[in-house]
């Protein structure tokens, strides 16, 4: 295994998608949980191509040089608003050209999804939208998860 600058990676993934090209990365923190899991999961992104909106998930660059990967939960007129699907405090506004890439599909569970499969629509177009909400949905499914995969057999 080769530990490498966080920063220093992510800003030569950056690098490559100014050049027009898809790239990829695992997922590290916990931010976007439960969509995305630390260590397990890889997404692909490159630059954006056409405007960006709510659901989005988006890699962008803090004022202070951290490079941070969430979803986009309001555009205004001032910029974009941004939060980890695991968070309830929502960031913003993120300026348009503090973006830089867009995902656009994910390895989640070892099974590539995308624009169009069931989690990836629910995480973009309901969990943005329930912000408030996610720590008692996140509570109750941690209860009903043992319940329902003794249901399921998984």
């Amino acid at each position: 295994m080769r530990v490498v600058d966080t920063v220093e990676y992510v800003s030569a993934l950056r690098e490559l998608t100014e050049e027009g090209r898809e790239v990829s990365m695992q997922i590290a923190g916990n931010s976007m949980s439960p969509f995305l899991i630390h260590g397990r999961d890889v997404i692909c992104f490159r630059k954006p191509d056409r405007p960006l909106r709510v659901g989005d998930m988006v890699f962008y660059q803090r004022g202070n040089g951290q490079f941070v990967m969430h979803r986009i939960c309001k555009v205004r007129p001032e910029g974009y608003y941004i939060v980890g699907d695991a968070q309830v405090q929502v960031e913003g506004p993120v300026r348009r050209e503090q973006v830089f890439a867009v995902i656009t599909r994910v390895n989640r569970k070892g099974k590539w999804i995308g624009p169009g499969d069931f989690w990836w629509e629910f995480f973009a177009v309901v969990w943005p939208r329930v912000v408030p909400l996610r720590p008692v949905w996140t509570k109750l499914y941690g209860v009903l998860r043992p319940c329902l995969r003794k249901l399921w057999g998984t």
